[in-house]
């Protein structure tokens, strides 16, 4: 008899077949349009944090799978003031589990010399 393995929602097993470098690419074509694909690569963080914040469902697990749970929560943790929503803040927080309920810490924020 074949054993049932369960996993929570929307964690993948394992890295899809794409590279990190390609799919990046791809998404900052997508999610990044401003900066050339050299500008996008050096700002890894950015790119990540952008489809964290308008990315569809696809999109977001597809880069969660090929980076890993890692990689979105230092974009998350080094995120720069206003590049999330206070809705998106909160979801990636309580998704990642970095945060219980009502304890989600406050958005980054800009600071004026």
């Amino acid at each position: 008899m074949a054993r049932i393995v369960r996993r929570a929602p929307g964690r993948p097993k394992k890295p899809a077949t794409l590279t990190a470098d390609p799919l990046l690419r791809r998404m900052a074509r997508k999610y990044v349009w401003w900066l050339s694909p050299e500008e996008a690569r050096e700002r890894r963080n950015l790119v990540i944090s952008q489809v964290m914040e308008l990315g569809d469902y696809d999109d977001v697990i597809r880069l969660e799978s090929t980076l890993g749970r890692d990689a979105l929560v230092a974009a998350l943790r080094e995120a720069e003031p206003g590049r999330f929503s206070a809705r998106s803040w909160t979801y990636w927080h309580y998704r990642l589990n970095l945060a219980r309920p009502s304890a989600v810490p406050p958005l980054p924020e800009r600071v004026m010399p």
